[in-house]
């Protein structure tokens, strides 16, 4: 009883762990759209979630895989295509992230 216990125990609190973290990416990958793409408003995006919300989680994951984020996201917001291209690649990872977290199948942040 002991040992399934503390097993639980640490499955447990691992799993609080795990999902801090990737909320955290994706707040900091909020930040990041709220911080430097303001330009996307021109491009007829009201806000972050508009820009998450224009593919499903899984075509996210497939852009990645397939190292066309940039291109998508430039294609979503040419106003913002120079700092998109500027982006460092944890910032990258950030975007992708909040991206991911809110796409059109995802989860709806609660502002940004």
């Amino acid at each position: 009883m002991g040992k399934s216990t503390s097993s639980l125990f640490v499955t447990f609190v691992a799993s609080l762990i795990l999902t801090t973290t990737v909320m955290a990416d994706a707040a900091k990958g909020q930040k990041y759209y709220l911080k430097n793409l303001k330009e996307c408003q021109k491009d007829g995006l009201k806000n972050g979630a508009n820009f998450a919300a224009k593919n499903d989680r899984d075509t996210w994951t497939d852009l990645k895989t397939n190292n066309k984020l940039v291109e998508q996201w430039k294609e979503i917001c040419p106003s913002g295509a120079k700092k998109i291209e500027k982006m460092k690649a944890k910032e990258m990872e950030d975007l992708f992230d909040f991206c991911w977290q809110y796409a059109s199948d995802g989860d709806v942040p609660s502002c940004g």
